[in-house]
């Protein structure tokens, strides 16, 4: 069916914060988790996936971290959804068949980059002035 785990959202807030310093040195996953308040152990588990597939790069040592292994704009938030939750819609018959495939349009269209710039405006829009 339509399913969309705690993983994504998650996944998706660490990601933003490696897509903001794309192109710069690898982040330690300790500090991603402090920075976007997920559990260390459960960032752990959902990058080892996204590893695994290539999304991101990590590198041991001190200097060691984790770094998208392609551009912000490269990486649809539809595939890191399927990646940590699976085929979205997959079993999905008649008008939710209909639902799943304009969700996956939606986040189709959507990449980190795109994630990271919505931060942007929400960030700026928060601010206020006297």
């Amino acid at each position: 069916m339509i399913s969309i785990t705690a993983k994504s959202p998650y996944a998706l807030r660490a990601l933003a914060e490696l897509g903001r310093s794309a192109g710069g040195a690898p982040v330690p996953i300790a500090e991603l988790a402090r920075r976007r308040e997920v559990p260390v152990q459960f960032l752990e588990q959902l990058f080892a996936t996204l590893r695994r597939a290539g999304v991101l790069r990590s590198q041991r040592g001190v200097k060691g971290g984790y770094q998208l292994a392609r551009p912000p704009a490269d990486v649809t938030v539809l595939e890191i959804v399927e990646l940590l939750d699976g085929p979205l819609g997959r079993d999905a018959e008649g008008v939710l068949a209909e639902a799943a495939a304009a969700a996956r349009g939606v986040l189709e269209a959507q990449t980190i980059a795109d994630v990271v710039e919505r931060e942007r405006r929400e960030a700026g829009s928060a601010m206020y002035y006297i």
